[in-house]
């Protein structure tokens, strides 16, 4: 069982990378001819082979496990292949503020459905206050987002652009598990995350040939690009990652809730959008679930309750936290 140190720096870890993933939108915006399918798969894609990169002497060292984990690596690198392709997608079909509400609102639960019917994990009530917080909180803010804003998808695109989200949602809850069981298994986290979004980075490449020639266009563009596989995607996953090895994946995709915040946020500041009122109050619900999952537990004699966590019994009777 990681210990509560242990599971407050996951906590803190996984909120940076949410942070770093909220500077994106703002980001492309200073790339305005650089088409969303580029911006993904540069971002995924040069990230990906970066992170395999640093992470190359651990992938040697255990490549043993990964050999002998090759269906989670491999579906986890699918996945990572496919998120940028399906929520840039359902951006452009949906509109911006539905694909990324369906997309990152989808993912916790659908962490949680993966986790218990693969695992066998129980969710606490604290998760599910904390998840019902953070998902209100999200249909507010898309809600505000979308209220003063011109529509970018169409009416005809809009159930292909949710069901894009729900892929990607899919998809971002897949890569997160394979990776944290890759983790159960033996493989250090740099390794497990270097090779599933190294292997993902590859698929993507032929994606970014195709799209890419904007990038090269301006230096600008080109500094969007860089940022982009830097920042959110290499250094945000990094401490996703180190995250991950310490908190469950349905706890992890819950706290990437505070993502959409920082977007608002920066859009208000740097770009100039107003927010309204429901708007601030769906800011202030996501960060209710925030306080929510990652408070301290208060010590409990009933058997199976470990906080906001989720967690497994084992055979003996004892309550582990995976």
């Amino acid at each position: 069982m990681k210990t509560a140190h242990e599971r407050r720096l996951g906590i803190v870890t996984v909120l940076i990378a949410a942070i770093l993933w909220g500077t994106t939108g703002t980001a492309a915006t200073f790339a305005p001819q650089v088409s969303p399918v580029a911006i993904g798969a540069v971002a995924m894609g040069g990230g990906g082979l970066l992170q395999a990169l640093l992470s190359a002497g651990r992938i040697r060292r255990h490549a043993r496990l990964l050999r002998i984990q090759w269906s989670y690596l491999l579906l986890g690198a699918l996945a990572v292949a496919i998120y940028p392709l399906a929520f840039y997608g359902a951006m452009r079909l949906a509109g911006v503020t539905v694909g990324t509400v369906v997309t990152i609102g989808s993912a916790p639960l659908l962490s949680a459905l993966i986790e218990y019917r693969l695992d066998g994990l129980r969710l606490t009530r604290r998760w599910m206050t904390g998840a019902g917080l953070g998902l209100a909180g999200m249909l507010l803010l898309g809600l505000a987002e979308g209220s003063g804003d011109v529509p970018t998808g169409t009416e005809s695109g809009l159930v292909p652009g949710i069901l894009l989200g729900l892929l990607a949602g899919l998809t971002y809850a897949l890569y997160s598990w394979t990776a944290r069981r890759l983790m159960q298994q033996g493989v250090a986290s740099r390794a497990a995350m270097g090779a599933t979004f190294g292997i993902g980075g590859l698929l993507l490449m032929p994606v970014l040939v195709v799209t890419g020639a904007p990038l090269l266009a301006s230096w600008s563009n080109a500094a969007v690009g860089v940022y982009m596989a830097l920042v959110p995607m290499l250094l945000g996953y990094l401490c996703f990652g180190y995250g991950l090895a310490r908190i469950t994946a349905s706890t992890a995709t819950t706290i990437t809730l505070f993502e959409p915040v920082v977007a608002a946020c920066l859009a208000v500041v740097i770009v100039g959008e107003r927010l309204p009122v429901t708007g601030w109050a769906g800011i202030g619900m996501i960060l209710a679930c925030l306080v929510c999952i990652s408070a301290p537990a208060k010590a409990s004699r009933q058997r199976g309750r470990q906080g906001g966590v989720a967690y497994r019994k084992g055979a003996d009777g004892t309550v582990e936290e995976p």
